[in-house]
């Protein structure tokens, strides 16, 4: 089974796929933990992050390796090194999105995407263009949302929960200004793949947004198979 789940910064995807993935024993990939770890690396080099050329050559030339864990997630190690942790940092969040733009480097690593889907035995893949362009062939395709105030709002929490010293207000203009190049770029924009199923998870706290994916895809296996033939997908089974 392979699932894709899209959708803006904030709106739960991470969450969300981790968990679904842990529920369903498939494996999960945060495919914008990738783009953090180039932005992490370019940015150390003192790399022009808006040369594109530079930045799929530096993907072509590092050594990136993912790991799954059923309580983390996606772990990112660079050159050897566990950069899981620091890919979320306060720097890497305002230049990511310039990152991602690179035609050079959204290729490189689609490709690398696309093979880690391949050998997966089945999985849960997240990020901004993985209905629409990683994954077109997907199982189920969700696209998760939420209102701008309210993913500044967790994306706060998140980062003061981490002792992490950040105003709101600047999330808010960084979140916004990171919607606003995601949608807008050239090469595999984000947007909205026509058959995936729309969540706006604003309302609703991360476990009822589980349930929702869940009882999309348990519903959708009831009509394939009927209902005797599925036991999964919701908390009682866990």
């Amino acid at each position: 089974m392979r699932i894709a789940i899209d959708g803006p910064a904030g709106a739960g995807k991470s969450s969300v796929a981790r968990e679904v993935a842990r529920r369903l024993e498939l494996k999960c990939l945060d495919t914008g933990a990738m783009y953090r770890a180039i932005t992490l690396k370019a940015l150390k080099e003192g790399i022009d992050i808006t040369n594109s050329k530079l930045l799929g050559e530096l993907a072509r030339n590092c050594d990136m390796e993912t790991e799954y864990d059923n309580k983390e997630g996606t772990l990112i190690y660079l050159d050897g090194e566990n950069v899981t942790e620091k890919i979320r940092s306060p720097r890497v969040n305002k230049n990511v999105s310039i990152v991602a733009k690179s035609p050079e480097l959204r290729r490189e690593l689609v490709f690398l995407q696309r093979k880690l889907a391949e050998k997966s035995g089945g999985i849960v893949m997240e990020g901004r263009d993985i209905g629409t362009n990683v994954l077109i062939n997907a199982d189920y395709k969700f696209f998760l949302s939420a209102s701008l105030e309210e993913r500044a709002k967790r994306r706060w929490l998140e980062m003061k929960a981490k002792g992490l010293d950040v105003n709101y207000e600047d999330l808010l203009k960084e979140i916004a200004m990171r919607d606003r190049i995601d949608q807008e770029r050239e090469e595999s924009p984000l947007k909205i793949a026509p058959e995936a199923q729309i969540i706006d998870t604003t309302p609703y706290t991360l476990e009822e947004v589980i349930e929702k994916v869940l009882d999309a895809i348990r519903n959708d296996k009831i009509k394939e198979h009927g209902e005797e033939k599925i036991k999964i997908y919701h908390k009682e089974s866990r």
